[in-house]
């Protein structure tokens, strides 16, 4: 564990809010494949998500996204309730719905894009790129008010993404391939442009400042065209964590929200004591990237302090025991401790190889991804 000097000026306190994005498969039960469905369920889903439920890239996409949450809590409630009601109006459709990085064997090219906002704009500017994004993530939002405080945080928070993108890894195949890796969505996400670990930024003005000069040079229409694994939100004041790929078991993304909380709090507690998290290059951080994405929690990551590989499980549980004192004044070290469960039995990745080890059948695959998806629903 690595830490600076920092004395900095006065800061507003932060809230530590959570909100939470989750983007789903809607699954054909007949043929297993990507269904295009997405304006059916946004019109059978107002009446019982309102504005939670929003279209994505893709019309096989449906994205759903929590409240403010106060805490774990009330993020479980949310989340638990969002599940079980887009999970509803799948089955009044005859439907299914998969959470996972990627689908087993569905193609891109098959796929519509959404009519939806600026989404035929987009694809008219990506072209195949932005036509491959057959990819479902997860994104986590923590409330920091404090503009300077927020790029201080995404600063250092640069150096964990690797370690949660490897403790949500859901996405092992691609077109009917074992791709080799545990997040195969991670390559794929990063054929767009302004995508992947940030650099640092010196101050919220520098990264406004970045921001504006794409703008007014026509690079982007909108900030949030700005596709980093961590950036500011432009919609609130949080700090949007974007790394981890969709997490298949409810339990699994009550974890990894748990634990983006629980660094943020504990760097916020550094700040508190005049220290940081010492701060490492991007080309660095991008490494441990790699092997997050190549062997998820079965691999080593870099410790750049003592320039050594660890084992991923030496590393997690050593970030477990650093956040331990912050865990139960958020209340969340049920949901924290489920990180040992993940180490014990894989991730979602790790699962469906299993599964198609054992019976070669894709299809199979397809078919655990949403009983797991339906687990600790009822």
């Amino acid at each position: 564990m690595c830490y600076n000097s920092d004395k900095g000026a006065d800061m507003i306190e932060p809230s530590l809010t959570i909100g939470v994005e989750e983007e789903y498969q809607i699954i054909d039960p007949d043929t297993r494949e990507l269904r295009s469905y997405v304006q059916q369920f946004l019109e059978q889903g107002k009446a019982v998500l309102s504005d939670q439920i929003r279209p994505e890239f893709l019309q096989s996409q449906i994205e759903a996204g929590t409240r403010i949450c106060a805490d774990i809590t009330e993020a479980r409630e949310e989340l638990i309730g969002i599940r079980r009601s887009i999970l509803r109006l799948a089955e009044d459709a005859d439907l299914w719905v998969a959470a996972a990085g990627t689908h087993p064997f569905s193609s891109w090219v098959k796929q519509r894009v959404s009519p939806f906002g600026r989404y035929p704009e987009l694809v008219r500017f990506l072209q195949d790129v932005g036509r491959q994004l057959l990819v479902f993530g997860m994104h986590v939002h923590i409330g920091i008010e404090d503009q300077e405080l927020l790029i201080e945080i995404m600063n250092q928070l640069r150096y964990f993404l690797p370690h949660l993108l490897a403790l949500s890894t859901s996405s092992p195949f691609w077109h009917g391939r074992d791709t080799g890796l545990k997040s195969y969505r991670s390559v794929v996400f990063e054929n767009l442009p302004r995508t992947g670990i940030p650099q640092q930024f010196e101050s919220y003005a520098s990264y406004r400042s970045y921001a504006d000069t794409l703008l007014t040079t026509g690079s982007i229409a909108e900030p949030t065209h700005i596709w980093w694994d961590v950036r500011p939100s432009e919609k609130f004041p949080t700090l949007e964590i974007r790394i981890p790929d969709m997490c298949t078991k409810v339990e699994e993304t009550l974890c990894l929200v748990a634990l983006v909380q629980a660094v943020v709090a504990k760097l916020i507690q550094l700040r508190h004591a005049n220290q940081s998290w010492r701060l490492y290059r991007k080309h660095l951080i991008d490494e441990n990237k790699w092997r997050a994405l190549r062997y998820g929690t079965s691999g080593k990551l870099i410790d750049f302090g003592k320039k050594k590989e660890v084992p991923f499980p030496t590393l997690a549980e050593e970030i477990l025991t650093w956040v331990d004192d912050v865990i139960d004044h958020l209340g969340s070290r049920r949901e924290i401790e489920y990180l040992y469960t993940i180490l014990r039995e894989g991730t979602s990745a790790d699962r469906q190889l299993a599964i198609y080890r054992k019976t070669g059948d894709l299809h199979a695959v397809v078919d655990n991804i949403v009983e797991e998806t339906r687990s600790a629903l009822a």
